[in-house]
């Protein structure tokens, strides 16, 4: 079943590319039903909080009519930053399965370990959940945008 919740988030985080956004998506589920979506929607709707991992958990809190999902797991497709691991620790979410790293800018681990702070609640990790697709999609989508911008800069410099 975590593959095939891998794959939700994976098709998120490809929507998200589409509409040129970084491609994370995530989904929330409890048992084998998913409660909670989202994707990266920052530039979209021009909101430094709209992370595929807030946009999940505010629809799960919906969904399930509380704020507190303590009996669900989180899919997501690169590893939460500081904001969104404090918003799944205050969500009390207990399992997180993470498809890649996120060396930048990682706060299960990489750059620093919320998880692993002395609060109340402390989710499980767990990494590498098709992690070859995850980076191979966020490399594609940083690559198209480094050519467009080469590109701008060629076009102004000719004219």
């Amino acid at each position: 079943m975590d593959e095939k919740m891998m794959q939700e988030a994976l098709r998120l985080a490809k929507e998200a590319a589409q509409e040129g956004e970084v491609p994370i998506g995530c989904v929330i589920t409890l048992g084998d039903r998913i409660v909670g979506r989202g994707r990266n929607r920052r530039g979209t709707d021009k909101d430094a909080l709209a992370h595929a991992e807030v946009e999940a958990i505010r629809e799960a809190c919906k969904t399930l009519g509380g704020w507190r999902l303590w009996q669900c797991t989180m899919y997501v497709t690169l590893e939460p930053c500081p904001m969104c691991a404090g918003a799944i620790i205050n969500a009390r979410i207990p399992r997180v399965v993470c498809g890649a790293k996120d060396v930048r800018f990682g706060a299960c681990g990489s750059v620093t370990d919320l998880f692993a702070m002395p609060f109340n609640h402390r989710p499980e990790i767990e990494y590498g959940l098709m992690e070859e697709e995850s980076l191979a999609l966020m490399q594609a989508f940083f690559q198209t945008l480094r050519s467009k911008r080469k590109k701008k800069r060629s076009d102004f410099i000719l004219e």
